[in-house]
Order: structure tokens, then sequence, then C-alpha cells
């Protein structure tokens, strides 16, 4: 089963509309989900935690429907949004105290366990806690009430490099207990290439691919060459071309028809996930 599947999700806002966007987040993985900013990374978490009400489609949670009506399947999941969802106002230990009730399997050691791994002083006002200090406290109540799902947008905007690899360290611990899940979500995609088992890619509201992240890197290519390669037909194969004054770069989204359009004239190189949101955003032709 999977741990969450979103079916035909379709939301407008103005003049950004998101269209019939359906992938699954396997259970027992980490599954990212990447794109630019404005892509609708936000639109869907939200959509899955029941803040916003989608224009149409179906999101199961864990085999419940989900939505803005329904609230049980909460229980299972840690969310970590990327804005302050807490009272300012409010110390860590004061904010906790109205947060832990709402969980029936809330751990008060592990919370404590948390706080203290992350250095963070109870008494202190979240209005006086760094970007950095408020996404350690988001993870220490996401984590403290054992959630079988964990959902992050954008968890590791605005982390020290230092904390970054910690906190990469800790989801790997959790999602070693296989029936634990992760969606997370970046436009940061360097985390994600380290930790990500799967990827699903959202680009102004369209999906372009959800899929095992190995299996993506090894299907797209970056090809490297000189300008005189490049005619109407190539560019056309390619899904963006970055040209510069002594040669060119760009993105096959097939590795196997690349080889057999430019056999030994040009590089090849695996691509990252960076690499293939840069290519597919910007699209055509950019020049250095």
């Amino acid at each position: 089963m999977n741990a969450v599947e979103v079916k035909g999700l379709s939301k407008s806002y103005g003049g950004y509309a998101m269209n019939d966007i359906s992938f699954p987040v396997p259970r027992g993985y980490i599954t990212g989900l990447i794109g630019p900013n404005g892509a609708g990374k936000s639109t869907i978490i939200k959509a899955i935690m029941g803040m916003i009400v989608p224009d149409g489609g179906v999101i199961t949670v864990l085999g419940q429907n989900a939505g803005a009506t329904e609230g049980n399947y909460k229980q299972e999941i840690g969310y970590i949004s990327d804005e302050n969802i807490f009272y300012e106002y409010l110390s860590m230990e004061q904010m906790k105290r109205i947060i832990a009730p709402f969980y029936a399997r809330w751990d008060e050691d592990l919370y404590l366990k948390y706080m203290d791994l992350f250095e963070l002083p109870s008494r202190k006002k979240i209005k006086d806690c760094s970007k950095g200090m408020k996404t350690k406290y988001a993870i220490a109540l996401a984590l403290s009430h054992h959630p079988s799902l964990l959902i992050m947008d954008e968890p590791t905007a605005g982390l020290d490099p230092v904390f970054r690899r910690e906190l990469l360290d800790l989801l790997a611990d959790y999602i070693l207990e296989e029936e634990n899940t992760i969606l997370f979500s970046s436009h940061l995609t360097t985390d994600l290439d380290r930790v990500a088992d799967y990827v699903t890619f959202i680009d102004r509201g369209r999906l372009v691919f959800s899929d095992n992240k190995d299996e993506i890197l090894e299907r797209y290519s970056i090809v490297k060459g000189a300008k005189e390669l490049l005619d109407g037909d190539i560019r056309k194969e390619m899904i963006g071309i970055r040209e510069t004054e002594v040669g060119f770069e760009g993105l096959s989204g097939n590795r196997d028809k690349a080889v057999k359009l430019f056999g030994d004239k040009v590089l090849y190189q695996r691509p990252t996930l960076e690499d293939i949101m840069y290519f597919t955003s910007k699209g055509g032709k950019q020049h250095a």
C-alpha cells in the first residue's frame, strides 16, 4: 500500500493553475517533491494536510480519505512547514503544552531528547528564535508523537550545513523502521540527491515525472559538445540547451537515444536532480 495517493489533483489561484496531478508516495521510502519556487509543491502538501480545498481530485493518506473535513489521519503525520505556524509570543515549552494533547501517542521523553539533541532552550520565546531554531523545534514536535508519515515542506531552508547533514542522518534513522515514510519537498535538490528513493517533479503546476530516483538519473543524460553539432532536429530532441562561445551543454531525456544521435562526438554525464530541474524549467536555448 502507498502511504499517500494523489489522484487528479487540481487547484487554481488567480493566474496559477495546477491540473490533474497524480502520483504515489510509496510506503517505507523517502519521496522527494521537487520543483522551482511557485511550481505547486506547497499547494500539494497543504492539500494533503487538509489546509486547502482542491478544485478537484482525491487524496488518501494511509488508506484514509484526506481533506479539510477529515482529522483522524493527521494523528499519523509529523508535519514540518516552510512557514512559522507557532504562536510567536509563547515560549517553546508553552507551545508544546498546546500541541502535545492533540496526539494520542505523544512521547514527552522523546520530545525532551530531541530538544536536548538540538540544543533548544525550552524557555526561549519563539519570536526570539532564528529560522534554524524554529525549524529544529518543528522537527522535535513532529517526531515526538511517533508518526508513521513525515511530511516536510522545505525543511532544510535556513539551516546551517552541519545541521543539514545531521538532519539527513536523523531521517535515515527514522526511515529504518519499514512502516515509516517521508515526503520531502524542496527546491534545493542536493539533499534529495543523497537521501530520496523516489522523486516527483512538478513544474508550473504540471507533473513532469514521478519515479524511482536512480532510474530517473539513469534515463536522463547531460550532453556536452561542440556548437556545430547542433541543428534544428537535435535541438528538438533536447529538453534544454545552454550554449557558450565554445560549445553547448544540454539535457536529454533518453540517454540511449542521445548516444544514437551523437555517438562518440560528445561527452555524456549523469545529471543531478538540479540539472534536470534547471534544464526542464528553463527549456529552449540558454546563453551563458
